[in-house]
């Protein structure tokens, strides 16, 4: 009984340590893709990068656990009925369970965006950015919050990050050149 209890033990942490090397392999497998997407997407003009733009946010809406998913399209579907304490509240779980999971912070900042709770988006646009920090959506939002609170040099640095990242960003594009000439004169 002995003997069986130590193999069941051994093979349940070589199916552990197995299954830790496979999520390993496929998020240096992602990464190394979006490397590749990155640079493509800064080499790209402005008729081939929706394609480069779709694949990198695919990637990004994963996270790698399916039931973790689930919960971020029943988000998903939360937000788009303008549901949006449910949307948080699907949003928080997932947090609480995946906080490592950039996605799941970006769309919560969104619906706090969406709900005129900047404060709080601001806080999960940071986590956005600190496990995703070419994440020029979440930059994006940034901007777009530094603008509606009449921070016209904050959310100029923000636009331009996102620029950085993402060239072709038709409003972050915009944007910069409506802000230019409220700051002209300000040190960036």
């Amino acid at each position: 009984m002995r003997f069986t209890s130590i193999v069941l033990i051994l093979a349940l942490q070589l199916f552990a340590t197995t299954a830790r090397a496979d999520a390993g392999s496929v998020v240096e497998d992602e990464e190394f893709r979006l490397d590749e997407l990155f640079s493509l997407l800064r080499e790209s003009d402005t008729e081939d990068f929706y394609d480069i733009e779709s694949e990198i946010v695919e990637i990004w809406l994963h996270s790698g656990s399916a039931s973790m998913d689930l919960l971020f399209e029943r988000a998903q579907y939360a937000m788009t009925d303008q549901n949006f304490p449910k949307a948080i509240e699907h949003l928080s779980a997932l947090i609480d369970h995946a906080p490592e999971f950039a996605e799941a912070w970006n769309a919560r900042a969104t619906v706090y965006y969406l709900t005129d709770q900047y404060a709080l988006s601001i806080s999960d646009i940071q986590q956005t950015l600190l496990l995703n920090p070419r994440h020029f959506g979440a930059l994006n939002g940034l901007g777009l919050i530094f603008e509606e609170l009449g921070d016209f040099e904050g959310a100029y640095k923000a636009y331009t990050m996102a620029r950085e990242i993402h060239p072709f960003l038709e409003n972050v594009n915009e944007a910069l050149i409506e802000l230019r000439p409220l700051i002209d004169g300000t040190e960036l």
